[in-house]
């Protein structure tokens, strides 16, 4: 398992900017999938959603902005 994980890692550090938004717009498409057909069931969690998504958010602009800019 961990020769795959090192695989996968190695290819990815080969992706270009097109493969990275590609990336991204397939996991919008599967989180807005996902929204769809569990609605009901994300409506009674939107708190905790949004403080999940505003901790990763911050934690994501400190690594890129901060941390890594030095």
């Amino acid at each position: 398992m961990k020769a795959f994980i090192d695989r996968v890692l190695g290819a990815t550090g080969k992706y270009t900017a097109w493969d990275f938004a590609f990336l991204k717009i397939s996991l919008l498409s599967l989180g807005i999938i996902f929204g769809a057909y569990f609605a009901n069931f994300f409506l009674s969690y939107t708190s905790f959603l949004w403080i999940v998504f505003i901790v990763s958010y911050l934690w994501i602009m400190y690594r890129t902005f901060i941390k890594h800019l030095k």
